[in-house]
C-alpha cells in the first residue's frame, strides 16, 4: 500500500529550519540584569566600608574617649599631667613653660604616644621612661581598646577603597591656644584616608568640613570662625606620600595606596 505525504509535511522535511536567537527584547532584559547585579556588587562594596567605618569610630575611636576620660576621672588631671601640681595638660608633667600670660606663645610639650608619634604626626612623641600611653592607661587600670591586638592597643588595621591595608594611629597631645585645629587636649588620629576622616566628622559633628567642630584636620589654614568650613585637604584619587589638595584629582591610583591625613579630636577635659 501506498503512503500519501502530504504537501505540509513534504515542505517540512525538506525546508532549512533557522536556529532560534535571542530577540531584542530578551537581549535588553539580560542587560538590565547585568547592571543590578554590577550594581548590588558596588552598592555592597560601599555598604561594607561604610559598616567598617562605623567599627573604628565605635569600637576604637570612642572606646579610646573613653578611656581618657576614665583616667582623667581617677587622677583628676589628663595622662601625663601631675596630680600634685596640675596644669591640666596633656603631659603637663614635662611642660616647663609659664601658665599665666599669653600661652599662644608657648612651645607645647611632647605628645604622649605608645612608641613613636603617627605618620605626619608634627609633634614628636614624649620618650621619657614612664610616659608611654599604654602604660599610662595600665598602671591607672583603665582597660584599653582592642585595637589590632596586645601591645598594639593604640592601632586599629582597615583597607582603604582599593583595597590595601592601612592604619589608624592616635595619641594625645596639648595644643596652644590658636591652633587651627582646636586649642586644649586633643586626641591625635593619623592614617585616615579622606573619605574615612569624613565619615568620623560627620557622625562626630554632624558635618564633613575640615575646619569646625570638635573634629578637624590638622594644620587646616582655617580654624572654626564665622566662614563657610574647608573640605579635607585631600581625596582618595591621591596616592600616599603625596601633597593632596581638596580638589586635585591624580591619575593612575586606582591600585595605589591612598594618602592619608592627621586630625585632631577635641577631649572634653
Amino acid at each position: 500500500m501506498k503512503r500519501y505525504i502530504s504537501p505540509s509535511h513534504f515542505e517540512k522535511a525538506f525546508t532549512p529550519q533557522r536556529q532560534a536567537g535571542f530577540t531584542l527584547v530578551e537581549m535588553a532584559v539580560v542587560l538590565v540584569i547585568i547592571g543590578i547585579i554590577l550594581g548590588a556588587v558596588m552598592i555592597g562594596r560601599d555598604a561594607q566600608r561604610n559598616a567598617e567605618y562605623t567599627r573604628i569610630r565605635q569600637n576604637f575611636v570612642s572606646q579610646w574617649a573613653m578611656a581618657y576620660n576614665s583616667y582623667t576621672q581617677r587622677f583628676g588631671v589628663p595622662p601625663g599631667d601631675e596630680a600634685r601640681a596640675p596644669k591640666l595638660m596633656v603631659n603637663g608633667a614635662n611642660y616647663h613653660g609659664p601658665l599665666g600670660g599669653n600661652l599662644s606663645t608657648v612651645t607645647e610639650p611632647p605628645a604622649i604616644c605608645t612608641g613613636e608619634a603617627g605618620p605626619n604626626m608634627g609633634r614628636a612623641a614624649e620618650s621619657r621612661q614612664g610616659f608611654s600611653l599604654r602604660e599610662l592607661m595600665l598602671r591607672a587600670g583603665v582597660q584599653l581598646p582592642q585595637g589590632r591586638g596586645q601591645g598594639m592597643e593604640d592601632r586599629y588595621a582597615y583597607l582603604d577603597s582599593n583595597g590595601n591595608p592601612q592604619e589608624v594611629k592616635i595619641c594625645f597631645q596639648w595644643n596652644r591656644p590658636g591652633t587651627f585645629s582646636g586649642s586644649g587636649n586633643v586626641m591625635v588620629l593619623t592614617g585616615l584616608t579622606p573619605d574615612l576622616a569624613r565619615a568620623l566628622s560627620s557622625a562626630i559633628d554632624g558635618n564633613t568640613d575640615a575646619s569646625s567642630g570638635s573634629f578637624r584636620q590638622a594644620g587646616i589654614a582655617q580654624g572654626a570662625g564665622s566662614e563657610m568650613g574647608l573640605d579635607w585637604a585631600a581625596n582618595n584619587t591621591q596616592v600616599y606620600g603625596s601633597e593632596g589638595t581638596a580638589t586635585e584629582t591624580a591619575e593612575g591610583t586606582a591600585e595605589a595606596q591612598v594618602i592619608t591625613v592627621v586630625a585632631h579630636y577635641k577631649m572634653n577635659q
